[in-house]
């Protein structure tokens, strides 16, 4: 399998960064946007799964941070707890691509976008209820802000980052992660 070569993984999270800024202006004209659909949250897994995690944590550093200097989206308040989750997007979603490999692409991007969406709402509330909001922050804010108001951006990363992934790879932008030519076991 061919790896993307260092400048490659670069340029592509420095799209990744641009796209965390461009995409919630976009989005701007929509009421709540940025609550409903995570606009952010897209490019920076998408950088973790196709860059690995080092990159996907750059970008999920970088692309709220950015965003936020340039067009006031997230505010500054809000900023250091978004940083902390986009980062974790980026660094577990990164981290699981690499080490997860159960022979069939869909089953390695689901389990790592899962398992990364999971633990970075996890520990990012886990910072909020300790650092960012502490003593003010309760289960009930924690599920609603990252599960029950996020769940249409939640559903729209899961079924958009797989497509993504797949029209990458076909496209000849990322290598594939499977070779289609290896033998298959025969069944009887």
């Amino acid at each position: 399998m061919n790896k993307l070569s260092n400048l490659t993984k670069c340029a592509t999270t420095a799209v990744c960064i641009a796209l965390c800024v461009v995409l919630p202006m976009g989005l701007h004209a929509i009421p709540n946007a940025g609550t409903l659909l995570s606009p952010m949250h897209i490019p920076v897994l998408l950088c973790g799964l196709v860059c690995g995690w080092p990159y996907g944590l750059l970008c999920g550093l970088t692309g709220p941070a950015l965003s936020c200097f340039i067009t006031s989206m997230p505010g500054m308040g809000y900023l250091p707890t978004m940083m902390v989750e986009l980062a974790l997007y980026g660094l577990i979603s990164g981290l699981l691509i690499h080490f997860i490999r159960t022979g069939h692409l869909m089953a390695d991007l689901y389990i790592s976008l899962v398992v990364a969406m999971l633990a970075g709402r996890i520990l990012t509330g886990i910072a909020r209820a300790l650092i960012f909001a502490a003593g003010s922050y309760s289960w009930k804010a924690w599920a609603t802000g990252y599960f029950v108001s996020s769940f249409p951006g939640i559903i729209l990363q899961l079924i958009l980052l797989p497509i993504l992934y797949l029209a990458l790879q076909r496209a000849h932008l990322i290598p594939a992660r499977y070779d289609k030519n290896r033998s298959q076991p025969k069944t009887i």
